[in-house]
């Protein structure tokens, strides 16, 4: 998964999380470790698909304006990248059977990988993190 896909599932989890507030790049991009600058041409491509708007001015920012329940990770990962699951040999008229059969298997890796990613909500990640987040706190003791 490219870097942009990434960020992008991380901004809308926590547009998501929290649909009413506005938040701005540089909050995201402090929590997850990352430029600003990159975030917001990431926001600009998930406000062109209507996921999130940007609201200007003091105390703006972004809002999450997408139905968490329907946006799957493929959704989002495709406006990103490729997602075609048509893996390419480069000289298949004169491909070994080990290329073949290396490329099979690659092929199949990724249409799983695809179908499972079409399979999995933003509500079903924030449920995920939710249930993470209720682990850790038992582990850690409280002072």
């Amino acid at each position: 998964m490219q870097k942009s896909s990434r960020l992008a599932i991380y901004a809308l989890i926590e547009l998501a999380s929290n649909p009413e507030r506005q938040i701005s790049t540089a909050e995201i991009g402090e929590k997850y470790r990352v430029s600003a600058h990159h975030l917001a041409k990431v926001l600009l491509t998930l406000g062109r698909a209507g996921l999130v708007q940007s609201i200007r001015g003091v105390g703006g920012g972004y809002s999450f304006t997408g139905n968490a329940r329907r946006i799957t990770l493929f959704d989002v990962i495709s406006l990103f990248e490729d997602t075609s699951t048509s893996c390419k040999l480069t000289a298949p008229n004169v491909a070994t059977s080990e290329e073949w059969a290396l490329f099979d298997i690659s092929k199949e890796i990724n249409d799983m990988a695809m179908s499972t990613y079409r399979s999995i909500t933003l509500a079903t990640m924030l449920k995920q993190i939710e249930r993470h987040e209720k682990a850790r706190a038992r582990k850690v003791p409280h002072a």
